[in-house]
């Protein structure tokens, strides 16, 4: 509201006396003021800094001194966590499997450097110069924290490990940059699982705000502590969380995922439940992230079989933004995106040779089918212990996956709406739909009959 009432403020300057256009102000900032969005935030004021707070480690712990750093991966992620060191003048040692693929991710954040408004010819000569190259993981024996970011595979994960354990010094923090695998099994490679813990970078890494720090089950409270003082020294918004598939962010964006893929084949269209997203906030919805990403992520031409809508796409040529064909068609010039009738009719397709019948599916189904099942899974996440405050996970949603922190985050948007009308909600989806994600979390239930409230629960 408040870019809105800006605009109303000028328009009363200009169009009335000048005693009625400060009582205009006047009104309209203490609307503000007093409105919903403004509660919101303030909430999300006070959440971020509660992340902080890692209740059952001391606060004198003794922190690992942080002065080099190994980065292993010279890729997109690699390099973006790189940056983020040299940003504060951190020495980075980035380790890469050739020099052909060193050279490239070198010359990636130099050019990164080189576009940066807020960064100077000379400051980009600094930065480039505290980051060294290598191809040897040997390089890695000096450094006080190593961060692995190479592809998901929990083989190569684990072999990677074996490898830095016999490498890196004692008492060196062994981090994977993983977005969803399980710590404690990497933690097994090596023979200091205490030194092991998640620190999952959101991409671009020298861009996104949020840190999600996972904590493995033998992950010490130095190290605890120190990845938490090193996220906010790089300038992330660090917050700890536990070991699960997908940790907190991924694993409730899977079930928002989900229900998009499955209301495209009743009827909606792509451009439908993207703009009920965007209108409620977000930057983009699910299939215009998809086309950012890129459709063939993952996918193999050999193997695919047209069993999902993205194979059937990927089959018929479009990859998403990159060649200008994905959910949406793309302006080469200004990548403007416009719905494509030729992909709706693909799912139109897809959809009837599944035998799913087609019908409308009205705006205010689609925000329910893609935000409850992420409230109910955040309340299984609290449940679990995997989150340790509600406040946490609005945390991670707000940094990392663009949730407008006018709305203060998914747990808090949840006890406005009304944690009982939500439960209704789910249990009928739940009977209609099916799904394990329309499963209802007793925690949920047990707040919802109580009075409680999900922002305020902690584990």
């Amino acid at each position: 509201l408040a870019p809105e009432y800006n605009i109303r403020c000028i328009e009363a300057a200009v169009d009335l006396p000048f005693d009625e256009g400060l009582d205009v102000e006047r009104k309209l900032f203490m609307e503000l003021m007093t409105g919903p969005q403004s509660a919101a935030q303030r909430y999300y004021f006070f959440a971020e800094r509660a992340a902080n707070k890692i209740p059952d480690v001391p606060k004198d712990t003794p922190q690992i001194d942080i002065e080099t750093c190994g980065v292993l991966g010279a890729g997109t992620m690699g390099g973006g966590i790189a940056m983020n060191f040299a940003n504060v003048g951190i020495p980075v040692t980035i380790v890469e499997r050739d020099q052909a693929a060193l050279d490239k991710g070198l010359a990636v954040i130099r050019k990164n450097y080189e576009r940066s408004r807020s960064t100077t010819a000379e400051q980009v000569e600094q930065r480039m110069a505290l980051i060294t190259g290598s191809t040897d993981k040997a390089d890695f024996a000096d450094c006080d924290i190593v961060i692995e970011a190479v592809f998901e595979d929990m083989e190569l994960k684990k072999t990677i490990f074996k490898e830095l354990d016999a490498i890196c010094k004692p008492g060196a923090v062994l981090a994977s940059n993983t977005s969803a695998l399980d710590i404690n099994e990497i933690a097994t490679a090596t023979s200091r699982p205490e030194s092991v813990i998640g620190m999952h970078f959101f991409s671009p890494a020298n861009v996104m705000k949020l840190l999600e720090n996972v904590r493995g089950e033998k992950s010490s409270d130095s190290v605890v502590a120190t990845t938490m003082a090193t996220g906010k020294r790089i300038g992330k918004v660090a917050v700890m969380v536990g070991v699960c598939p997908g940790f907190v962010g991924n694993r409730m964006l899977f079930m928002r995922g989900a229900e998009a893929e499955r209301m495209i084949l009743e009827g909606a269209t792509p451009a439908q439940v993207d703009n009920v997203l965007y209108e409620f906030g977000f930057p983009m919805g699910p299939f215009a992230m998809s086309d950012l990403a890129g459709l063939d992520i993952g996918w193999k031409e050999e193997a695919s079989s047209s069993s999902t809508v993205r194979e059937v796409l990927c089959e018929n040529g479009r990859r998403g933004q990159k060649n200008g064909r994905g959910y949406y068609t793309y302006d080469p010039e200004t990548r403007a995106a416009t719905p494509d009738p030729e992909v709706e009719q693909l799912i139109r397709d897809f959809a009837i040779g599944k035998g799913i019948e087609q019908r409308e599916v009205t705006d205010q189904e689609v925000l329910e089918r893609l935000l409850y099942p992420m409230i109910n899974e955040g309340a299984k996440i609290l449940e679990e212990g995997i989150a340790i405050r509600g406040s946490d996970i609005d945390v991670v949603w707000v940094n990392g996956y663009g949730w407008p922190v006018y709305r203060g985050g998914p747990m808090y948007w949840a006890d406005q709406v009304g944690l009982s009308e939500i439960v209704d909600k789910i249990n009928g989806y739940r009977e209609s739909l099916g799904g394990r994600h329309w499963e209802l979390s007793p925690l949920l239930a047990s707040l919802a009959d109580s009075g409680g409230a999900l922002h305020t629960h902690a584990s």
